[in-house]
């Protein structure tokens, strides 16, 4: 067992505070270079409406303007969040992405490649691999040949496929991730997954996380914003594994998320009532909003405003 003086902090809470610092970037560099496999250099985390430091920020993401070794500039989404309709949220993520960082009057020439990386702390539809990847691609329905188009750029006309251009998804399910780690990449997940960083690696951005990320190396402030966000994180998981299973039991659910909000809407089962209230009084603790707690819980505005109060009868 590891020693407690060599407690890692969890990448989805170092990445939204630690990790803008750009004395850190080499942390982040080599998790991206990682995980794109192809040499990233980080230019700036990008400010957008998303990067908040409020108490709901678990549930945003992060943006990195990034150079690749190709010397092209692209943009990084990175988010953490659970979320019952999780692959909406990638797609409105990406769009913000794109959107939000093409300045007024730019040709559409100024769009920048996108990739989306997703490190899901909870179960996503049914899968035994640990890392996932999806591009666009336009392929002939009668020849079964992939569509190239023509470019123009700097005067030369360049061939390129739409994966260059639209969006790479990256999805990281670090549960499923049960070896022992020999790779880069498996390193990388064995710490996203168990806070894990060997001695010896040599792992890009590894070996400085373990200087940067120590738990102990913070405050006594920022250690305990850092448990209560990790407690949210885990009342929140537990949420949704619960409601997955109310949508089991009623037959609500067939591998896909309607089932999982419908299991929140319909499992008024009278067993899981004081659960459910529980609930919403442990995230209204925590400051987390009325919208999202509703979501979560299916109870109404009301019952949940009345939750504090349920447990002093």
């Amino acid at each position: 067992m590891a020693d407690l003086k060599d407690k890692y902090i969890r990448f989805d809470w170092a990445i939204k505070r630690l990790l803008r610092q750009k004395a850190n970037f080499d942390v982040l560099e080599g998790f991206l270079t990682v995980f794109l496999n192809q040499e990233i250099k980080v230019v700036e985390i990008l400010e957008s409406e998303s990067n908040q430091t409020a108490v709901d920020d678990k549930f945003n993401r992060v943006d990195i303007k990034a150079r690749n070794s190709k010397g092209e500039i692209i943009i990084v989404e990175i988010q953490n969040t659970s979320e019952l309709y999780y692959l909406e949220r990638i797609l409105y993520g990406v769009c913000k992405a794109v959107t939000e960082h093409i300045k007024l009057g730019n040709t559409y020439k100024e769009v920048k490649k996108v990739y989306s990386i997703s490190i899901l702390y909870f179960d996503l539809g049914i899968g035994d691999d640990y890392l996932y990847i999806g591009q666009n691609n336009f392929i002939g329905v009668h020849t079964n040949d992939q569509l190239v188009v023509n470019a123009k750029e700097k005067n030369v006309i360049v061939r390129k496929s739409p994966s260059d251009i639209f969006p790479t998804y990256y999805i990281v399910r670090v549960n499923n991730f049960n070896k022992y780690a020999v790779t880069p990449l498996e390193e990388w997940v064995d710490y996203l997954k168990n806070g894990v960083i060997r001695e010896d690696t040599t792992a890009p951005g590894l070996q400085e996380a373990r200087e940067k990320l120590l738990y102990y190396s913070m405050n006594d402030a920022e250690r305990h914003a850092y448990d209560e966000h990790i407690n949210a994180v885990m009342i929140q998981n537990d949420v949704l594994g619960t409601a997955k299973l109310e949508g089991l039991t009623e037959g609500r659910i067939e591998g896909h998320a309607e089932g999982l909000a419908e299991g929140l809407v319909t499992g008024r089962a009278e067993g899981m009532a004081d659960e459910k209230v529980n609930t919403a009084r442990k995230m209204l603790s925590l400051n987390i909003p009325i919208e999202t707690i509703m979501e979560v819980t299916g109870l109404s505005e009301e019952d949940i405003r009345n939750s504090v109060h349920y447990f002093k009868r």
